[in-house]
């Protein structure tokens, strides 16, 4: 029998009691557009994170766009992404007509490499580009180098957003993933580790000036009157529906990272002799929206993915292209020197089953297959 890759069914099992209750609340009051458990879950947010401002949207990418729009980036702007992450990092910044320049990621991290991001300010300068904002990636549920990237966009007057979809909840150094930069932003899809039974996201800011354009973008553009739009908004509105599922897994979600440091440890115990193995550096804790591990060639790789398979274990690879190969982006300026990590990552990881439910006997079954 193959297991499931994430097991969304055992959390449910969980709390179904308290979603029974939470769904069936909404159902009553029939507020099922920005009702009030929108509301309560951005408090709740907010609480948890620490950040001043807390704004639900209908999902990931459009949390990134909305950030976009709040810092006034349009035609001419050049925005710095790593290369290797989720297509909605790059594909927001076209989809308001700047331009997105590719910086290479660390080996050890998978986050960006801050040498590969001054290259990319100075190569965007070079093409007559106005550099405004960068958007580092916690992949996998790993924050990225802010105490190397803050200082680099601080000197070149970059804005900071932090794309959080798979780190919100992490811990980089006493802070917590969603208070760190301008704007965080994250995604509520299912399979992240604090996800909803669709789609949602989140922005989060301090500031206040950001936090009441981003309110405004969010819901029309809209302004102090109802039928009088103060700017060119979108309808991005996180459903009653979902904030009510999201606040009975926000309340559990500190013991689910818990658990997912205990699989993760498990994990690098039992492979960390035969393969690259996740690093995570002092002071930072993960939330493991994947745990990925690196062979030596593509080759092993292929092997790996063929033995799980025959033991009916899943894997995935995150990511087989990186962004600057993409048919999408082939065009889009880079790091003069190149991404050679992003393209060698490409080659060489594969994520093994992740969840906070992973028993040590299934574990143990799945290392024993890609061993």
């Amino acid at each position: 029998m193959t297991m499931p890759f994430i097991d969304l069914g055992a959390q449910q099992a969980r709390i179904r009691a308290k979603l029974d209750t939470a769904i069936a609340k909404v159902l009553d009051e029939g507020s099922y557009i920005m009702g009030p458990e929108v509301k309560l879950f951005e408090e709740q947010l907010s609480a948890f994170c620490g950040a001043k401002h807390s704004l639900a949207c209908a999902n990931g990418t459009d949390a990134l766009s909305l950030a976009l729009m709040a810092l006034g980036i349009k035609a001419g702007d050049a925005v710095l992404v790593p290369s290797f992450t989720f297509a909605a990092t790059a594909e927001v910044v076209p989809f308001i007509n700047a331009t997105p320049v590719f910086v290479d990621v660390r080996p050890d991290t998978f986050n960006m490499d801050v040498e590969s991001l001054k290259r990319g300010i100075a190569e965007a300068k070079r093409l007559g580009l106005t550099p405004k904002a960068v958007i580092p990636v916690d992949l996998f549920g790993l924050a990225a180098d802010f105490d190397a990237i803050e200082p680099i966009a601080r000197e070149n007057g970059l804005a900071i957003i932090d794309d959080a979809a798979q780190g919100f909840g992490a811990a980089y150094h006493g802070r917590t993933v969603g208070a760190i930069g301008d704007i965080t932003t994250t995604s509520f899809f299912p399979a992240k580790p604090l996800g909803c039974y669709g789609d949602g996201g989140a922005i989060f800011t301090n500031d206040d000036r950001l936090a009441a354009l981003i309110d405004s973008y969010r819901i029309h553009g809209k302004g102090s009157h109802k039928y009088d739009n103060e700017r060119i908004g979108m309808n991005s509105r996180l459903d009653t529906l979902q904030a009510a599922v999201l606040i009975e897994k926000l309340a559990i979600f500190p013991d689910e990272i818990e658990e997912r440091q205990k699989v993760a440890q498990r994990y690098s115990a039992g492979l960390a002799d035969r393969y690259g193995v996740p690093f995570i550096p002092d002071g930072l804790v993960s939330t493991w929206a994947q745990y990925t591990i690196k062979t030596k060639s593509e080759a092993e790789r292929a092997q790996v993915q063929e033995k799980a398979k025959q033991a009916g274990i899943p894997t995935a690879i995150y990511y087989p292209i990186p962004l600057h190969a993409q048919t999408a982006f082939r065009e889009f300026p880079r790091d003069p020197q190149g991404l050679p990590v992003s393209d060698d990552l490409a080659k060489r990881v594969i994520s093994l089953p992740m969840h906070p439910y992973l028993g040590a006997q299934v574990q143990d079954r799945v290392m024993e297959a890609v061993r």
